[in-house]
């Protein structure tokens, strides 16, 4: 019965951690972008100097090339590290 509900905390982790991840990366990429830690854009502007919704879109696209990249990027990064969270959490648990 422990082994179910290790699968449960693993699925459930990376769901939640996926989710968390795809929701917090429009803020935290654009912060990264602005700081001055992307580069420029594909159209040799710095993004650090772009504002709005061309900063966001400059910051997401910087990370792998393509918004949709990034996006599918940062939820497998998100749902790996909810998943191993997660089994923690339930071998805890179930101990």
């Amino acid at each position: 019965m422990s082994s179910i509900w290790k699968v449960v905390g693993i699925v459930a982790g990376s769901i939640v951690g996926s989710v968390a991840c795809v929701v917090a990366a429009p803020v935290i990429l654009p912060a990264l972008g602005a700081a001055g830690l992307l580069g420029a854009a594909g159209t040799g502007t710095a993004i650090a100097s772009l504002s709005g919704a061309a900063l966001a879109s400059a910051s997401c696209a910087a990370v792998t090339g393509t918004i949709a990249g990034t996006t599918a990027a940062v939820a497998v990064g998100g749902a790996v590290v909810g998943g191993v969270g997660g089994k923690i959490i339930a071998d805890k648990a179930t101990k």
